[in-house]
């Protein structure tokens, strides 16, 4: 599994448009091929922001780098820079392969 994270600094007292702008967009991530899971999570609140990660979690690097690449991935962010009133800084973005799964 290839898992990737954004980490969101989000200004307090936006955090409901953040969550209304990412639970109303339509990510296309359902008919991409080795899309396995998505998850918005809400954080802790730090010095002067709220803390948001997106987690994708895909079967292999070369399906996100394909997704990437993809008309599904123009569409779903298109008008992303729309919000930057929203963030204290861009968003981070961090990968992660599988070395050891349980179940």
């Amino acid at each position: 599994m290839y898992l990737t994270m954004n980490r969101f600094k989000v200004k307090l007292g936006e955090e409901a448009a953040f969550e209304e702008v990412w639970t109303k967009r339509d990510s296309h991530l359902r008919s991409v091929p080795g899309f396995k899971a998505f998850h918005l999570l809400k954080g802790p609140e730090k010095d002067g922001y709220r803390l948001y990660a997106s987690h994708t979690a895909w079967e292999s690097e070369a399906h996100f780098l394909d997704w990437t690449r993809s008309e599904a991935f123009r569409e779903a962010h298109k008008g992303a820079g729309g919000h930057k009133e929203l963030y204290l800084e861009p968003p981070e973005l961090e990968v992660f392969e599988t070395v050891q799964k349980l179940d």
